[in-house]
């Protein structure tokens, strides 16, 4: 949809429309989203009208854009060595979108770089405005509010290195500032020391789709877990580690804890583990790498046939290489797929974790591509594009329910106590402390065998063997130093490209905002 506004938080003035026009032949009409244009940013602000509304609104706005199978989860996932979309036909050609994410040659028009900077910052526009005190929350309210600042914020840091900030009452007529690196952590630091003092103390519960104290404190563990990338410091200072190892504590007082049965977790059931999950239905985490022909009761039109795994991520699990069946000796992380004979209705045919060989209807009939051809998800991949519709190990962490009808509620995780331990172990590690315990404590969980020594790659690789579509995946490359080296399908100009550990600052938002700097490299 699109608007003509009296009043525009970016002012966009008719030099820079021109400009745009010289580089772009694009429609100049500005959306609602771009550059977190508001109608009610004339510079008068009397507070939000009902603040539970505007705090319930905020939270559903966070689970949508979170849910989503684009912008958001494909900047933290798709551009990674663990997930990609490669082009089968014209499927999921999309002009190259997702391709430039996973090789790494995106730039500052890409549309899911858009969609998220505008997404993020609006909401912590609207989440200043809710602590306002011309709004009049109450404590807990203003926690929330707080707590939904600090975690929009904090991934505009992590993706940008910088954070625009606009106050409630500036109008049109006003450039927002623009936060640092180091002024924006200082500015999520205080936001959540304030938050975990207030915030609801809740353990395992069916409420935690709101947020708690250990909220608060997951998100504290992992903004001072990258504290010397975002204070431009560099390295990991001790501090900053055992206020890591403090902050994980905290979470375990709270009742949080490890708990075995890996895809389990992923039910909306009430577990140990779940910390805060998303009021959105996993949709896009179960179809959009399953084949057209793998259905369930509720959706007989099948998978999308869209995301895969590299096999250098899928090898890093233990168990035979070239299958995935229960026996195999595997890392229970790594799934099972069903087969001929124990291919049935509770499972629906269509199996857990990494989907490798053929697939199986749950009658256990083999299942065939739409070519009639039988369907054996391969290992090899020719390339981003160019790609016969069964070519890629596919994903499947949230599984179909056989009850009521393939429903499923709605419930994706967001933080995670397995996360906050390995968080733990980690800043262990960097103040040269011991780890291993502690990772082979879930590793036993996981049916995985014990590693004799754990190291920074060790950890890296449990990472991305835990936590695998649950958001994490760059940040974690980055702060190991690993996000620009060389994977498959990369633009080999990328590879050591270190810039790429942030993205560009959008053009929009660079027209529309003069106090903005575009990052180095793009």
């Amino acid at each position: 949809m699109k608007k003509t506004l009296k009043f525009k938080l970016f002012p966009i003035v008719s030099m820079v429309m021109i400009a745009l026009v010289a580089v772009s032949c694009t429609d100049l009409s500005l959306e609602e989203t771009d550059s977190i244009i508001t109608e009610e940013s004339s510079g008068i602000f009397d507070g939000v009208a009902d603040v539970d509304a505007s705090l319930t609104q905020l939270y559903n706005d966070v689970y949508g854009q979170l849910g989503d199978q684009a912008n958001f989860f494909a900047l933290q996932e798709v551009s990674t060595d663990e997930t990609l979309v490669p082009t089968r036909g014209t499927d999921w050609g999309d002009n190259g979108i997702w391709r430039q994410l996973h090789a790494h040659t995106w730039g500052a028009t890409h549309e899911y770089i858009l969609n998220s900077w505008n997404n993020l910052n609006q909401n912590v526009f609207r989440a200043t405005q809710i602590i306002d005190d011309r709004s009049a929350p109450n404590a807990e309210q203003k926690a929330e509010a707080q707590f939904l600042r600090a975690f929009s914020m904090f991934f505009v840091l992590d993706m940008w290195g910088v954070a625009p900030f606009r106050e409630v009452d500036e109008g049109a007529d006003v450039d927002p500032r623009v936060l640092s690196s180091a002024e924006a952590y200082a500015f999520i630091l205080e936001d959540l020391n304030a938050a975990k003092n207030v915030l609801p103390v809740r353990g395992p519960s069916d409420d935690n789709n709101r947020a708690n104290r250990a909220a608060a404190n997951y998100l504290f563990a992992k903004l001072r877990l990258n504290a010397g990338r975002y204070k431009g410091s560099g390295g990991f200072d001790n501090a900053d580690m055992q206020a890591v190892v403090d902050a994980v504590d905290a979470i375990t007082a709270d009742g949080f804890a490890l708990q075995g049965g890996f895809f389990d977790l992923f039910k909306p059931d009430v577990d140990n583990e779940t910390i805060w999950y998303l009021n959105t239905a996993p949709g896009n985490r179960m179809w959009n790498g399953l084949h057209y022909n793998q259905v369930a009761p509720d959706n007989a039109g099948g998978g999308w046939n869209g995301f895969s795994t590299l096999a250098e991520f899928y090898d890093s699990f233990e168990g035979d290489p070239n299958s995935n069946y229960e026996g195999d000796g595997i890392d229970e992380r790594r799934g099972w797929v069903p087969d001929a004979t124990n291919a049935d209705d509770d499972n629906l045919g269509i199996g857990y974790g990494f989907l490798i060989g053929q697939q199986y209807s749950a009658s256990g009939v083999p299942l065939n591509n739409r070519g009639g051809s039988p369907l054996i998800f391969s290992k090899e991949l020719p390339g981003l594009s160019g790609n016969p519709e069964e070519s890629g190990i596919r994903i499947i962490k949230y599984h179909p329910s056989p009850n009521d009808g393939g429903s499923f509620r709605n419930h994706e995780i967001m933080f995670r106590y397995s996360d906050a331990h390995l968080m733990k172990a980690e800043a262990m590690l960097r103040m040269g402390g011991d780890a291993t315990a502690m990772v082979n404590e879930l590793r036993a969980l996981r049916n995985a065998s014990a590693i004799g020594t754990v190291t920074e790659s060790d950890l890296l690789a449990e990472r991305g063997r835990e936590l695998y579509y649950e958001f994490w995946r760059r940040n974690d490359l980055i702060r190991f130093g690993q996000f620009t080296r060389d994977w498959e399908f990369k633009n080999p100009e990328s590879v050591g490209a270190d810039f790429r550990n942030l993205y560009p600052i959008p053009v929009n938002a660079l027209l529309s905002n003069p106090n903005l700097v575009q990052n180095e490299g793009y």
